[in-house]
């Protein structure tokens, strides 16, 4: 209901201030990708996933549904994401609001209940420097701003309601990446960190905290680089194709995806 409002707002907004008739345009497809991995942390164990995309534009608005499906069985790795974009100053910059949903095997999560204290929900505003042609520098500055990014405290794990919310962490990530042509492979090398630091321990209240959306603290949590190209498979088709070798230096994980595009 939040993002039908919103995006009912800024988008009569946007044809207030633009007489003429705004480009409108939809895009759908799917990614194939032999692991989730999403800011230097793996999802849905050591399977792939299937992850399907929509996106509904018109001007420079931005309407979009992502999820990811773990192919090993469970609910573990699910995801379901809706989002509302807006780019101007030539593309240059967009600002996003995106709300992040994680079906739990564990937890019985009702998709409709945006309680604070019982939502699997997670708000995350986010503002990006897309980089031009002759500067391919990219900038981006996300942090959660509602949902299920808290400490818990679990006095009574015996309890239906044990994990008590004690207020949101704000989680942070900030990325630099850089966009190059080498041959017919588009390299793209990133680094990614947070600034967040969970709160701390407390076991005289049972406080067990979160490590972090993102880490143990303050650090770099993803770092590494993304090369792509299209395979021509018929004159008029090519299959987009892409590698990463990305690595967690807080989490001292490394990991190496690939996937292809349809």
């Amino acid at each position: 209901m939040l993002f039908v409002i919103l995006m009912t707002v800024i988008l009569f907004d946007g044809f207030a201030q633009n007489k003429s008739c705004p480009v409108v345009g939809f895009d759908l497809g799917v990614d194939l990708m032999s692991r989730y991995v999403w800011r230097g942390t793996q999802f849905g164990g050591n399977t792939p996933s299937i992850q399907p995309y929509t996106a509904f534009s018109v001007g420079g608005f931005e309407f979009g549904t992502w999820a990811a499906y773990s192919l090993g069985g469970d609910n573990t790795g699910q995801e379901f994401d809706l989002s509302l974009s807006y780019t101007f100053a030539n593309e240059m910059f967009t600002v996003l609001v995106s709300d992040y949903y994680f079906p739990d095997n564990t937890v019985d999560y009702n998709y409709f209940d945006y309680n604070q204290d019982n939502t699997g929900h997670v708000f995350e505003g986010t503002f990006s420097f897309n980089g031009t042609e002759n500067f391919p520098l990219t900038i981006l500055g996300a942090v959660n701003f509602y949902g299920a990014d808290p400490g818990k405290i679990e006095s009574d794990p015996t309890s239906p309601d044990f994990n008590e919310q004690i207020g949101i962490q704000y989680s942070s990530y900030f990325e630099l990446g850089y966009s190059a042509q080498i041959g017919d492979v588009a390299f793209e090398p990133f680094i990614g960190a947070t600034i967040t630091d969970p709160k701390e321990e407390d076991l005289s209240i049972g406080f067990v905290g979160e490590e972090g959306y993102y880490g143990t603290g303050p650090g770099v949590v993803n770092l590494g680089f993304t090369a792509s190209k299209e395979i021509s498979i018929t004159e008029k088709f090519a299959l987009p194709i892409q590698a990463s070798i990305i690595t967690n230096p807080q989490a001292e994980k490394v990991f190496f995806v690939f996937g292809f595009s349809f």
